[in-house]
């Protein structure tokens, strides 16, 4: 198997109007999104039907987080998330993923956001 992905990139992607920048240099991925509430826009998912049934209870709950991190080991990338230039999560730097306070204190922050 190969020990590792190479990339060159540079790449905006507009979402919703909001440009999100890609950048990649051999092995090193950065994601920067503009601001917290992009952010929980894009991990929000889609909107949850009012009259759907409850989902039932499977077994053990797969952390997607965990997940990230180990498909980012094996292909031998590190993926820095960063949120308005800050990192918030670095996956595929160890064995499981690095959360900063900046992560922390933007999600704190976006509770008492007023939109």
């Amino acid at each position: 198997m190969a020990s590792g992905i190479e990339l060159e990139a540079r790449l905006v992607i507009t979402f919703d109007g909001d440009d999100i920048q890609v950048a990649a240099s051999g092995g090193y991925l950065i994601i920067n999104l503009p601001s917290q509430r992009v952010l929980d826009k894009l991990t929000s998912g889609p909107p949850k039907d009012p009259n759907a049934p409850p989902k039932p209870k499977t077994g053990p709950r797969i952390d997607p987080l965990q997940q990230l991190n180990d498909l980012a080991l094996q292909l031998g990338l590190v993926l820095d998330l960063r949120v308005a230039g800050k990192t918030h999560v670095t996956f595929g730097a160890g064995r499981s993923a690095k959360i900063t306070i900046n992560a922390v204190l933007g999600k704190i922050g976006s509770f008492f956001r007023a939109d």
